[in-house]
């Protein structure tokens, strides 16, 4: 009795694993990342994601919210908390949603930063500053998701707009984070205005445009936007992509940031 059991234990381990390795086992990985927002819509996809069974990565700065004190305010915590239980992985979006605008060579080589925060205090005022002031705007949005998640964010983060510079790269690089953009066919257009780019015109152009490997993004709710991307395209557009083979995956499991991530076990400096 007792070989059979050891032999039952084994077999059952060796099914075990093997449903592991076929449930990571992915040809076609898209990545879904989401950046704040208004945060009107962060319920919504929140229940779309649990449903089907999808995991994304969060780029989260303090912007205003239609209910709350902001999106990394303490009202929108038990969210943050709730999809950290749930797998999601998180990344720095710059705390006050700060735009680069301008590099500013300096007299002694460095490079300072022309920059204008769209939410905070300082919100529409043109500041400049130095790497190491933009590295510790990065680096509080980490924080406070840390604080709400209870988990190390990853030493990625997301310039809002995508605007960023070589130097800008350098700086953010060199304090322990990289730059996160999203493919061309990942712009999934829900900040686009509604009249222009209808919702079914968005998820056909992204269910024929989207490639293995493309990064995609959209956000968590667009003041601008009069007729909402999420709940009309978000659902069909994880199912068409099922259909078509594709599987959802993490930045953490992204081939060009996993080693990254690994190296700095998981966090910026």
């Amino acid at each position: 009795m007792r070989r059979v059991s050891r032999f039952g234990l084994l077999l059952l381990a060796l099914v075990l694993a093997g449903g592991a390795v076929r449930a990571q086992d992915c040809a076609k990985p898209v990545y879904l990342t989401f950046d704040t927002g208004h945060m009107g819509v962060a319920d919504l996809v929140a229940e779309v994601l649990r449903r089907e069974e999808v995991r994304a990565t969060f780029f989260a700065a303090d912007e205003r919210t239609r209910v709350g004190d902001g999106s990394l305010g303490t009202h929108w915590a038990p969210w943050w908390r709730a999809r950290a239980a749930e797998g999601h992985e998180f990344a720095s979006h710059t705390l006050d949603h700060v735009y680069w605008r301008a590099d500013l060579p300096q007299p002694d080589g460095s490079v300072q930063f022309r920059v204008r925060a769209s939410a905070g205090p300082q919100a529409g005022q043109d500041r400049v500053w130095t790497a190491a002031q933009y590295c510790d705007e990065i680096k509080a949005a980490s924080e406070r998701l840390r604080q709400h998640t209870g988990r190390t964010p990853l030493p990625l983060y997301r310039a809002p707009g995508g605007k960023t510079s070589p130097a800008l790269l350098a700086a953010a690089r060199a304090c322990g984070y990289l730059h996160v953009g999203w493919a061309p066919a990942g712009f999934l257009g829900d900040e686009l205005p509604s009249d222009r780019y209808p919702n079914a015109q968005l998820l056909q152009r992204a269910l024929r445009d989207i490639r293995p490997g493309d990064v995609l993004m959209a956000h968590l709710g667009i003041w601008s936007r009069q007729d909402p991307w999420a709940p009309a395209v978000l659902e069909p557009l994880i199912q068409g992509l099922k259909a078509r083979g594709f599987c959802f995956r993490t930045l953490r499991e992204h081939p060009d940031y996993r080693g990254w991530i690994t190296q700095r076990g998981g966090v910026g400096k």
